[in-house]
């Protein structure tokens, strides 16, 4: 007998979950297109293999937890104890408290997200997002979209659609999602000059591309230069027999040949993070100020706040960015504006961001504090049966593709359950609720300080307990 129509038929399926109690609280549409899915997927399992169907009981369990699934709350609360505060896997920067009260307010109502409350007329989106921008940065103008990528796509589009636009061999960045720099010419329509070579490309690499764009040197049917890209490896790095030019001396060329130069900045630091022992990031305002036209960077890495895509610079590039109808396609919500000005009114005092924004306050914790918090951790856990647990140094890294190597020294809580392995311990911390990341090391969990410094001891201590248990019987 072919095992796939031994599957049960979906009123079947349900009435399994209804004489169960597995249908308790569930409305009937969501079981039922449950239902559906979990037997599709059994009808394609057995097709590849040969095996014997679940049976019923199985089947309905597998459509209930679906189902109730699907009623949550959306993504779970994870504690991140991986010592990365950019975790692009875990949703990236967590937001201020006062960036997430203002979400929950624009949530909750109206704003005047294109209301001109004083003419009583439509309105540019983000007029307020704009203006700290250029508060912040002294850019003549600003534009956001809903992440770095698309506004690099953005300006490639309207700025260079149709033209050439130079950038280095060493910049063709790759970044996670696939996102790739060469990928994104093509789709822009912008062409893609390469300069110089892998580990180094000099000035006078721009200068020779740049020749043709004046006096008339191109050759016949080849399009003019458009602008100069740089790409800031925010995400990696080049080491060793390595050259590129100054931003200053490139920014100089570009004027004098009339093209506009731009830099993909990345991370977008608005705040110099050398004095915590965090160097080799400039920030927006160094970069304008080296001569940039246009700067584009992230808003939920360095800076701390939503996803978003933020461009600043010369007025006539913005609006030209602005008009292309690629703009509305990538424009932000909302709750993005709504998260991300009041992310931007706490870096008006630098200290404060520091202290309030979370990526900041992570990424800068002295590391007494974060011994201090480990060793409060570790005593918390004392007595726990099974459990061996270790407050140790330790070096962690930035995430999100901000600060390439290098390494944020830090104190972690090593745990090491005795009777089961480190594997199975950090497998029951994510099954935990609220679910714990953490990191295995030379055989033990590792708990990193740096990014608990928003649970307390007693709540960490008690997921730690629970997933002690779940872990196995201790030796």
């Amino acid at each position: 007998m072919d095992a796939r129509r031994a599957l049960p038929q979906v009123e079947r399926l349900l009435a399994a979950c209804e004489t169960s109690g597995l249908a308790t609280g569930v409305p009937r549409a969501a079981l039922t297109a449950a239902a559906r899915q979990v037997l599709d997927e059994a009808r394609r399992a057995l097709g590849r293999a040969a095996a014997t169907a679940p049976d019923a009981a199985t089947l309905a369990q597998r459509a209930a937890d679906r189902a109730r699934g699907w009623l949550g709350e959306g993504a779970p609360r994870v504690v991140n104890a991986t010592g990365v505060p950019l975790h692009t896997n875990l949703g990236r920067a967590p937001l201020a408290e006062a960036a997430a009260a203002a979400v929950a307010r624009a949530a909750r109502g109206y704003s005047a997200l294109e209301y001109d409350l004083g003419r009583g007329a439509r309105s540019q989106r983000g007029l307020a997002v704009q203006a700290q921008l250029r508060a912040l940065t002294g850019a003549e103008a600003a534009l956001v979209v809903n992440n770095n990528a698309a506004a690099v796509l953005l300006l490639l589009t309207a700025l260079a659609g149709g033209r050439r636009v130079l950038v280095s061999r060493g910049e063709l960045i790759e970044i996670g999602g696939s996102y790739r720099l060469p990928e994104v010419f093509e789709r822009s329509g912008a062409h893609l000059v390469e300069v110089g070579t892998t580990n180094r490309t000099h000035l006078r690499d721009y200068e020779r591309g740049l020749e043709r764009a004046a006096g008339g040197q191109r050759r016949q049917g080849e399009p003019p230069v458009a602008l100069v890209l740089r790409a800031h490896p925010s995400n990696y790095r080049v080491l060793g027999f390595t050259a590129r030019p100054e931003l200053t001396e490139l920014a100089r060329l570009c004027r004098q040949r009339r093209v506009p130069l731009v830099e993909d900045l990345g991370s977008g630091a608005l705040v110099d993070l050398a004095p915590w022992g965090l160097p080799g990031e400039p920030t927006v305002q160094q970069v304008l100020k080296g001569g940039a036209d246009l700067v584009t960077f992230s808003g939920d890495k360095l800076l701390g706040g939503p996803q978003a895509g933020i461009l600043v610079g010369k007025a006539k590039l913005i609006e030209a960015c602005r008009r292309d109808p690629l703009a509305r396609a990538v424009r932000v919500d909302k709750l993005t504006c709504a998260a991300l000005e009041a992310t931007l009114a706490l870096y008006f005092d630098p200290e404060r961001a520091r202290r309030e924004v979370p990526a900041l306050r992570m990424l800068t914790a002295p590391a007494e504090e974060l011994r201090e918090r480990a060793e409060a951790l570790a005593g918390a856990l004392a007595g726990v049966s099974g459990l061996d647990v270790s407050v140790r140094e330790d070096t962690g890294e930035a995430g999100g593709g901000s600060l390439p190597a290098i390494e944020l020294p830090t104190w972690v809580v090593a745990l090491r359950p005795r009777g089961a392995s480190a594997a199975a311990m950090e497998a029951a911390l994510r099954a935990g609720d609220p679910p714990v990341v953490a990191r295995l090391k030379g055989g033990r969990v590792l708990l990193d300080a740096r990014t608990l410094l928003e649970e307390g001891e007693a709540e960490v201590a008690r997921l730690v307990r629970a997933a002690r248990a779940r872990a196995g019987s201790p030796a």
